[in-house]
């Protein structure tokens, strides 16, 4: 049987690192393998992976392209079809509700309704935003679509 006090790596899996710079003895003395003087004996001295040696780097070279609003709104969508399943227990179905029946990720993001499938029950649905086809939808089976603004 297998005891967590006799488990041991395999067997050279766990090489020893070399140790520069510990007198001429080690092999790795003196100049600790760096050569003599120049730019990469120097503590701290190494080129950054992204550079091109002084060619105009690629991050550089290439074009911006769009635009990116800070200011969207990123709706979390769910179908009318996904709520149909819905325990409410007679209470107005929200976005909160929606994230504890593990439908949405996050209460926090805007939500919005989609047309998708059938409402068989009268739910009032409270969510940001709606499309025309599930507020259409949700008021042919007799229950009531508010929007709370956009976020």
């Amino acid at each position: 049987m297998l005891k967590l006090n006799e488990i041991k790596p395999a067997a050279g899996s766990n090489k020893q690192s070399r140790r520069i710079g510990r007198g001429t003895g080690s092999g790795r003395g003196c100049t600790a393998g760096k050569g003599n003087n120049g730019y990469l004996a120097r503590s701290g001295a190494g080129v950054k992976p992204y550079f091109e040696g002084g060619q105009t780097p690629l991050t550089r070279r290439l074009p911006k392209r769009g635009f990116h609003s800070p200011f969207r709104n990123r709706f979390q969508v769910i179908n009318l079809k996904d709520i149909t399943g819905v325990n409410a227990g007679g209470k107005e179905i929200t976005a909160e509700l929606l994230y504890e029946q593990g439908l949405l990720q996050d209460k926090d993001r805007p939500l919005k309704i989609l047309g998708q499938g059938e409402l068989t029950k009268p739910f009032t649905i409270r969510a940001h935003a709606f499309s025309k086809a599930a507020k259409e939808k949700i008021e042919k089976a007799k229950g009531k679509a508010e929007a709370k603004g956009r976020g």
